[in-house]
């Protein structure tokens, strides 16, 4: 079945760094979409970035443009979002997923997703 696992979050400072991975498998991985979403504890879950199937197209959120950066390597079936200067208000369960999609584009749309990972915990200190 179709696993998307996702890993790199934990503790840091204000201004500091990390990088997400996640792994996918049970999926033709370069036939896929890929995003990361977030949601902070009372929020609805939100848009971070997302990479199109050749990884040729990118598209990242105004709030985290200029600071995080999504790529993928379709040869490891793995999607990254590396996160710098990092604020309190960057705090949030990260979430990747994928979207099965015969065109190369990037999709931004939370429901038009297929695959979610169980999320990992990204709380960023004052």
């Amino acid at each position: 079945q179709v696993q998307l696992v996702e890993s790199g979050g934990g503790l840091v400072q204000a201004g500091g760094s990390l990088r997400l991975s996640c792994a996918a498998s049970g999926l033709t991985f370069k036939a896929y979409a890929m995003g990361w979403f977030r949601q902070a504890p009372g929020k609805e879950r939100e848009f971070v970035a997302g990479v199109s199937r050749s990884g040729s197209s990118l598209l990242h959120a105004d709030s985290v443009k200029g600071r995080f950066t999504i790529s993928r390597d379709n040869t490891k079936n793995t999607v990254y979002l590396q996160m710098n200067s990092l604020k309190p208000e960057d705090t949030a369960v990260y979430y990747c997923a994928a979207d099965f999609r015969i065109v190369d584009k990037v999709v931004v749309i939370l429901s038009e997703y297929d695959y979610w990972g169980q999320g990992t915990q990204v709380t960023v200190s004052s």
